[in-house]
């Protein structure tokens, strides 16, 4: 029962992502409707069956879990389920506890953040242009996301920027980015967008700015080392030499990343998608809920999901159309 979980591809799946609400502050162009139909709070995993749902993936081999949404942070008594985690780390079981936000929370959490264990946490911030980041996020400030990677820092916590690459919204601001996460000590990640959700194909094209064609615009103002280095997620990451940055770039479109792909995702109600870039799911919330006192029912449907795990996605963009799109939108998922 405790035997690790490999795939089909003989991939080891070490790392766990899960959604723990699908609402946020923010309607992204990119990850939401401005007007989204939200589910409803009986179908959410409760927190108590979020750790019970983690702590069986953790004694499964899972080392690495990463907090999503929606935006985590804004999901009632959260705080409570990262201090639950933090005894994993305690054990040694657990190696890094981490999460996405967008940042308009950390003023309020970072420390209690920090307290329980969580060491970096990735930030999402697409444009340092005011009218932009509103644009963008439809319902954002940008100094409340500045606010709070100030106290994200202050608490000793590592930040990462996560930055969609928007071509023709934030291409112009690749130098501006660069430099400001240089001038704060802070990684930075560059990241193609994928198409999620029913938001328009014809945006999507629009949108798209292939990383190759973002690396070569910074090779021509730095010199742009690849690594060996991974986090254990898909970026892959070069050092700008004359800031000593490390930037990372994950490609989903341009260069897939799937032969190594160790993490599977879950939803807030439970289900389990063990690939980002396809339909297929299965539901861990019923063995969950129909076996409170006995953990194998949930073991089992754990394996079979991992038994199902393919090979890859099917993102394209080659051809002009928007190939491999998911219907579910990436709040939905889990960012």
């Amino acid at each position: 029962m405790t035997a690790p979980l490999i795939d089909p591809f003989a991939r080891a799946i070490t790392y766990l992502r899960v959604s723990v609400t699908d609402r946020c502050d923010f309607r992204c162009v990119y990850c939401m409707s401005e007007n989204m139909t939200f589910l409803p709070k009986k179908e959410l995993l409760t927190l108590e069956e979020l750790d019970r749902l983690c702590s069986t993936f953790i004694g499964l081999g899972v080392e690495k879990l990463r907090i999503t949404g929606g935006e985590p942070l804004v999901r009632r008594g959260i705080m409570t389920f990262f201090d639950a985690m933090s005894r994993h780390l305690g054990t040694g079981a657990l190696k890094e506890l981490t999460l996405t936000t967008n940042g308009s929370q950390l003023s309020r959490f970072a420390q209690d953040l920090a307290n329980a264990g969580v060491r970096r946490v990735n930030i999402s911030l697409d444009t340092l242009d005011e009218q932009k980041f509103a644009d963008i996020t439809r319902w954002g400030r940008l100094k409340q996301v500045i606010d709070g990677i100030d106290a994200a820092q202050k608490a000793g916590l590592r930040v990462k920027i996560n930055t969609v690459a928007l071509k023709g919204i934030n291409d112009a601001e690749l130098f501006d980015l660069t430099d400001w996460c240089a001038s704060r000590d802070m990684d930075l990640t560059f990241i193609e967008v994928m198409p999620m959700g029913d938001i328009g194909n014809e945006d999507r094209l629009d949108q798209y700015w292939s990383l190759k064609d973002l690396r070569g615009q910074l090779e021509t103002r730095y010199t742009v080392t690849d690594l060996a280095e991974r986090s254990g997620g898909p970026a892959r990451y070069v050092r700008l030499e004359e800031t000593g940055q490390k930037v990372g770039l994950i490609t989903p479109l341009s260069h897939n990343f799937c032969e190594s792909c160790n993490r599977v995702r879950i939803t807030c109600t439970g289900e389990i998608f063990t690939c980002l870039g396809q339909e297929g799911k299965a539901d861990l919330r019923s063995p969950l809920r129909d076996h409170p006192a006995d953990d194998a029912p949930l073991t089992n449907a754990i394996r079979a999901a991992i038994g199902t795990k393919p090979k890859g996605h099917d993102f394209d963009y080659s051809r002009q159309d928007v190939a491999g799109q998911m219907s579910r939108h990436m709040s939905h998922t889990g960012g």
